[in-house]
């Protein structure tokens, strides 16, 4: 039984790779260029083409091209590195001069519609293999069936209307379209996969109920679908399977990894260091001085520190950024000698050194976002008292004061401004600002100049070199 449709949009013609970080048990899985199920020499197993699915978040894309069009992009961040180092096409992501042809567009349209094909095989692969235990089946086709709604949720918020791989390669199917599909792939998730808890060890950081309930309720929220976002965020929060971490600034350090708030991560730790995923830390560590340990590309913008410091939040503050001249929590020395005034603790390992891998999981969804998602959600409804429960045990965690009120339009702009504090560099700032329609003010006061057309993303030259009938976005 071959495997013939591969459903990758860029080119149409790239092959699968069954390849993972092999630092989680469940992700060691082979590399293969042609995969079919009766192959005498070896037979591949459901669960190994699912676990190829996660192994696509361990790429170097998810190093370079990620965090420029997440964060260098925003306020939050500036290009960092060298004056001299333009990262490619970072200095053009940093100051909004971007084009079509901005290669970090293209490697990540890529790298997600690459995902969503791996995705969308192993739910065809599971489902003809002939597994009997019925409930193992579903579980392994709802984990590859959220890892897709994951993949297209980046895709239909970077580029609005976009092709649903299984439905038409080139035909771009409306944004709600797309966000349907999404939503209907998370709710087999959520019907279909167990809970945390659940899961033996060697399987820790595999897609759960939470996740899927938890990724459900900030489409919606994107959606501004804004009662059902409230409920499924109620839903994770009530469940009793995840709570806060009591000090902020340990959810990123190891002892924080697969902890009581995490929802997702994509693993990269295991026994060895030198694997995971690829350059993650290393690109964003400190540059030059003594110390050496990266690139120092991405660094705290002089905008996000004054937001930090205009709440007087420390904590988060000092959870969120490497000071140059300091000596950090694990008694490194970041000295007067390095490049760049700040850098991001967040991608920061402790254990890595400035390795060429990272062995550190990036957090994709936690908790305290699900706090601030039922927060929004609550107040554009009506309901005040929820809206500030919910952010205010986020407030209060790190110390800070509770928002008293009940003004639906003054606590819309404290709200937003609670996600920006509280979810610095993690990779969606770009994303909110353009649901809220503050992006030309934001900029604005970043210096930065921000266009109509950047509401959406460019579809990548290359795309539509290949399909020249796929139209480009407004502006482009």
């Amino acid at each position: 039984m071959k495997i013939n449709k591969l459903y990758i949009a860029i080119l149409l013609s790239a092959g699968i790779t069954l390849q993972g970080c092999k630092d989680n048990s469940f992700l060691d899985v082979p590399s293969r260029e042609n995969v079919e199920a009766n192959d005498s020499e070896q037979v591949f197993t459901p669960e190994q083409f699912v676990n190829g699915v996660y192994g696509m978040f361990t790429s170097w894309d998810y190093s370079f091209s990620y965090i420029g069009i997440t964060d260098m992009i925003s306020d939050n961040a500036d290009k960092g590195s060298s004056a001299t180092d333009n990262g490619g096409d970072k200095a053009d992501l940093d100051n909004l001069t971007y084009t079509t042809t901005t290669g970090s567009f293209k490697s990540m349209w890529t790298r997600w519609y690459k995902s969503i094909g791996r995705a969308t095989q192993a739910i065809e692969y599971t489902e003809k293999f002939g597994l009997t235990d019925q409930a193992y089946k579903n579980r392994l086709i709802a984990e590859a069936r959220f890892l897709r709604a994951l993949n297209y949720f980046y895709l239909v918020r970077g580029w609005g209307d976009v092709p649903i791989q299984d439905r038409d390669l080139i035909k771009r199917e409306p944004a709600s379209e797309v966000y349907a599909y999404i939503e209907a792939d998370l709710q087999f998730a959520i019907d279909n996969l167990p809970v945390k808890s659940a899961y033996a060890a060697k399987d820790l950081g595999r897609a759960t109920k939470g996740a899927a309930q938890g990724l459900l309720s900030k489409v919606y929220l994107y959606q501004s679908k804004w009662q059902q976002a409230a409920d499924m965020a109620k839903t994770v929060i009530n469940s009793g399977g995840y709570s806060l971490e009591k000090d902020y600034a340990t959810i990123w350090r190891l002892a924080g990894e697969n902890g009581p708030e995490s929802l997702f991560e994509w693993q990269a730790r295991g026994t060895s260091i030198a694997l995971g995923i690829q350059q993650y830390s290393q690109v964003q560590a400190p540059r030059g001085g003594l110390v050496k340990l990266g690139w120092g590309f991405n660094t705290p913008s002089e905008n996000l520190l004054n937001a930090f410091n205009a709440e007087h939040d420390n904590i988060r503050r000092d959870a969120t950024i490497i000071f140059r001249n300091s000596t950090l929590y694990d008694g490194r020395v970041i000295d007067a000698g390095v490049e760049n005034a700040m850098y991001n603790m967040k991608a920061y390992s402790s254990a890595n050194g400035g390795a060429d891998h990272t062995d550190k999981n990036v957090r994709y969804l936690r908790l305290g976002e699900i706090y601030l998602i039922l927060a929004e959600a609550a107040n554009e409804v009506g309901n005040s008292s929820e809206a500030l429960n919910a952010l205010n045990t986020v407030r209060t965690r790190v110390k800070l004061a509770n928002v008293t009120t009940t003004d639906q339009a003054q606590l819309r702009q404290l709200i937003w401004k609670e996600r920006r504090l509280e979810l610095a560099f993690e990779h969606d700032r770009w994303f909110d600002l353009i649901r809220t329609k503050q992006a030309k003010t934001a900029m604005a006061a970043n210096g930065k100049t921000f266009q109509d057309k950047m509401m959406l993303f460019p579809i990548p030259e290359d795309q539509r070199i290949q399909t020249p009938d796929m139209p480009q976005n407004s502006g482009w």
